[in-house]
C-alpha cells in the first residue's frame, strides 16, 4: 500500500527489474533493505496493536484458554507463513513488471495475454476493482492504526480516555497536512524508527516467551486445526481477526520497484517476520502465563500490557510515531495508485504537484488527500474505538488478496505457461486460504464492512465509466477525422504560413487534431512548423529513453510524433521535446505554440452507454485537471480550443 515515500525505482529509461537494476546494485543490497523497513513494512508491522486482541475481545469473542490462545497463536503463524511469505514474497514478486508490482502492474503485466482471449476482459476488471478496493483500505488504515496507538494511553491511566479521539484526530490532521510539503526529509527518519519499534517489540516478545516457552507449541499446525475441531463455527469467525495480522501483504508487492525483490526478501525474512512472531507469540505467553482474572484485563490491550508499567508510556509513544509513520506510507500509496491509473486511463488527469527535486516518484496530489482526509475524520468520530474499525477493516485487503490470487492464476497457466497440473494445486491453496478470510470477513458487512466495499464499488463505477467514456470519445473522434496527408496537401495552399512552431496535442496518432481544423478555419494561418503530437503511455512503468521518440515527416513542414512513456513517469513534454532534434530541429519553447482541444459532451441519439453513466463521465471530464498542467506545458504559450463530441 504505501508507495511513494521511498525513492522511485530505476528512473526512466532503465527499464529493467530492480533486482539486478543498476540503481540497487549501487545503492547495495543491505542499505535498500534497511530503507524497505522503515517504508514498506509499517502497515503489517503495526498489526500486532490490535490483532491479537481482537480475537478475543471482537465481534469473534473468542474463548481466553490454553487451547484458544495456541490456536490463534498458530492461525496467525501459518497465515503470514502462507499468504505474506509463500504467496506475496516467494511467488508474486517473481511477477515484475520491468520492476514494478501491485495489481495494476499485473494487470499490465499479463495484458498481452487477456487481449488475445474473449474472458481476458474479466480479469482485466478484477485488477481494477483491486485497485478499487484500495482506495477503502487506504481509509481504515490511518485511522485504525492511530487510534490503536494512542489508546495506549488508557492502559496508562484510564482516566485519559476521553483524550483518545481528539489526540487521534489532532494527528491525523496534522499527517494529512504534512502530505503537500513531501516526505524528503522526515522520511530519512522512517528506517532508524521503524528498526528500534521492531527490535523493542520483539525483546517484548521474546521477554514473555522465555518466561512461558510451551507457546512455541502453537508453531505445530495441529493447534490451528484443533481451534477448529473445538469450535468451528467460532474458528471461522476468528479467521476474520486474524487476518488482520496479516494486513499489508499487498504492500509489500505493491513496494517492491522501490528496493528491489532481493532486498525486500532480505527485509522480510532476515528481520521483520521474526520480529512479529516474537511479539505475537509474546502476546500468547504473557496471556496463558497469567491467572484467568490478571489475562481477561491484559487481553484488552495485550501490546501494551508486554511492558512493565514504567515503561507503557515511551512504548505509546513508540507505537504512535510506528503508526504514523504507515499511515504516511498508506498515503503516499494512494497517491502512486492514482498516478499509475491516471497513466493507463482509468482516472481522469488530477493536479499532480512534486515535492522532491530529484525523486520523481515523490508526489502530491491534493484532491485525494483532502478526500482521504475527510473520510478518516468521519471514519474515527463514526467508530469512536479501533475494535470497532477493526470490523470494517480487512475485507478490501482479503478482497485484492483474493483478487491477485486469480490473476496469479491467470500469469502462470498464460504467461509462465506452468502445465496445468503443477499450477492448479499450488493455485487452489492460495484460494482456499484467501478465500476463507475473505468469506470471513464478509461477515462483518453489517458491522462496518459495508464501508471499504461502498468505496470500492464507487470508485469501480467512477474508473470504469472513465476508461468506457474515452474509449467512446476517441472512437467518435476518428470516425469523422480528416487524413492527415489530405489536409496537409490541401492547407499548405490555402493559409498563410506564419514563423514558429505549432504544436497540436491529439490523443491519437491518426487524423487531424479538431484543435488544427479549428485554428485554420478560424485563424486562417499555419506555422512554418506543425506538429501533430501524441502522448503515449505504454504498459510498462519506464521507457528507454532512446525509444522516447519517435517521428514521421509528412513534407511541407507537417510532422507527426509520438513520446512515449511508461505508466509510473511523469509527461513532461517540453522536456521530451528537447530529445526529439530530428523534428524538423530543436524546439525553442519561446517560438513554439501549443494548442489543446477540450472536448464538450453532447447527447446521442444512440449511446454508447447509459445515460446516468454518461453524465457521470461528462461531469469527470468537466472536472479534470487540464492537460496544459498535466503535460507540465508553459502556461504563457498554450492556446485552447473547444469541440463537441457526440458518445
Amino acid at each position: 500500500m504505501s508507495d511513494q515515500t521511498a525513492p522511485a525505482g530505476p528512473g526512466p529509461g532503465q527499464g529493467q527489474s530492480p533486482a539486478h537494476g543498476q540503481t540497487h546494485a549501487k545503492s547495495g543490497k543491505t542499505a535498500l533493505a534497511v530503507g524497505a523497513i522503515g517504508i514498506v513494512f509499517g502497515d503489517i508491522g503495526t498489526s500486532p496493536l490490535y490483532a491479537f486482541r481482537e480475537t478475543f475481545v471482537g465481534r469473534s469473542n473468542v474463548q481466553l484458554d490454553d487451547a484458544h490462545v495456541l490456536g490463534v497463536i498458530s492461525l496467525i503463524f501459518w497465515s503470514m507463513v502462507l499468504v505474506v511469505a509463500i504467496q506475496y514474497v516467494t511467488i508474486l514478486m517473481r511477477a515484475d513488471n520491468k520492476g514494478q508490482g501491485g495489481s495494476l502492474a499485473l494487470v499490465a503485466l499479463i495484458s498481452g495475454q487477456l487481449n488475445k482471449s474473449k474472458y481476458g476482459w474479466i480479469a482485466l476488471l478484477l485488477g481494477v476493482f483491486a485497485t478499487s478496493l484500495f482506495y477503502g483500505d487506504s481509509m481504515i488504515t490511518p485511522a485504525i492504526s492511530v487510534l490503536s496507538a494512542v489508546e495506549g494511553l488508557t492502559v496508562v491511566d484510564p482516566g485519559l480516555q476521553e483524550y483518545v479521539i481528539p489526540i487521534a484526530l489532532g494527528l491525523l490532521v496534522f499527517l494529512f497536512m504534512l502530505q503537500k510539503r513531501g516526505t524528503a526529509k522526515v522520511g530519512m527518519l522512517f528506517a532508524p524508527v521503524m528498526i528500534v519499534y521492531f527490535t523493542v517489540i520483539a525483546a517484548m516478545g521474546a521477554w514473555q516467551i522465555f518466561h512461558t516457552p510451551e507457546i512455541l507449541w502453537a508453531l505445530s499446525p495441529y493447534h490451528a486445526v484443533n481451534f477448529f475441531i473445538l469450535d468451528g463455527t467460532m474458528a471461522f469467525l476468528a479467521l476474520g481477526s486474524v487476518v488482520l495480522a496479516v494486513t499489508g501483504s499487498e504492500a509489500l508487492y505493491s513496494d517492491m520497484g522501490h528496493f528491489g525483490r532481493g532486498p525486500m526478501r532480505l527485509s522480510w525474512f532476515g528481520f521483520v517476520m521474526p520480529c512479529l512472531l516474537l511479539n505475537y507469540f509474546g502476546q500468547g505467553a504473557m496471556v496463558i502465563g497469567l491467572p484467568p482474572q490478571l489475562a481477561a484485563e491484559a487481553i484488552q490491550n495485550p501490546f501494551f500490557f508486554l511492558a512493565s508499567e514504567e515503561w507503557r508510556l515511551p512504548l505509546v509513544f513508540l507505537a504512535t510515531v510506528a503508526t504514523f509513520i504507515a499511515s504516511q506510507a498508506v498515503i503516499s500509496g494512494a497517491f502512486s495508485i492514482t498516478h499509475q491509473a491516471i497513466q493507463m486511463g482509468y482516472i481522469p488527469r488530477l493536479s499532480i504537484r512534486h515535492t522532491s527535486e530529484t525523486e520523481g516518484g515523490q508526489i502530491y496530489i491534493p484532491f485525494i488527500n483532502w478526500a482521504l482526509m475527510v473520510a478518516v475524520i468521519i471514519l474515527v468520530l463514526t467508530f469512536q474505538t479501533s475494535s470497532n474499525l477493526a470490523n470494517a477493516y480487512g475485507i478490501a485487503v482479503t478482497g485484492a488478496v483474493t483478487i491477485d490470487t486469480l490473476l496469479m492464476a491467470v500469469l502462470l497457466i498464460g504467461v509462465w505457461k506452468w502445465k496445468w497440473w503443477y499450477a492448479v494445486p499450488i493455485v487452489a491453496v492460495f484460494l482456499i486460504v484467501d478465500g476463507a478470510y475473505f468469506a470471513a470477513n464478509l461477515t462483518k458487512v453489517p458491522d462496518g464492512g459495508w464501508f471499504p466495499l461502498l468505496v470500492g464499488f464507487i470508485a469501480f463505477l467512477l474508473l470504469t465509466t472513465w476508461a468506457k467514456g474515452r474509449k467512446l470519445m476517441r472512437e467518435r473522434m476518428s470516425e469523422v477525422a480528416l487524413p492527415m496527408e489530405i489536409f496537409a496537401k490541401s492547407a499548405k495552399n490555402s493559409a498563410t504560413r506564419v514563423p514558429g512552431t505549432a504544436i497540436f496535442m491529439a490523443s491519437t496518432t491518426e487524423g487531424v487534431p479538431s484543435a488544427l481544423l479549428h485554428n485554420i478555419k478560424h485563424n486562417k494561418v499555419l506555422h512554418e512548423r506543425v506538429v501533430i503530437l501524441t502522448v503515449d503511455i505504454g504498459d510498462v512503468p519506464y521507457v528507454d529513453p532512446a525509444n522516447r521518440c519517435e517521428y514521421r515527416d509528412m513534407g511541407d513542414g507537417f510532422f507527426r510524433a509520438v513520446l512515449h512513456y511508461g505508466f509510473m513517469e511523469e509527461t513532461n513534454v517540453p522536456e521530451g521535446l528537447m530529445q526529439m532534434k530530428q523534428c524538423g530541429g530543436e524546439f525553442d519553447m519561446m517560438q513554439t505554440s501549443f494548442f489543446l482541444s477540450r472536448q464538450t459532451l453532447l447527447p446521442s441519439d444512440k449511446p454508447g452507454m447509459p445515460i446516468w453513466r454518461e453524465k457521470i463521465f461528462a461531469w469527470m471530464l468537466r472536472n479534470a485537471a487540464t492537460a496544459m498542467e498535466f503535460f507540465r506545458l508553459p502556461t504563457n504559450r498554450v492556446v485552447e480550443l473547444g469541440s463537441q463530441v457526440e458518445i
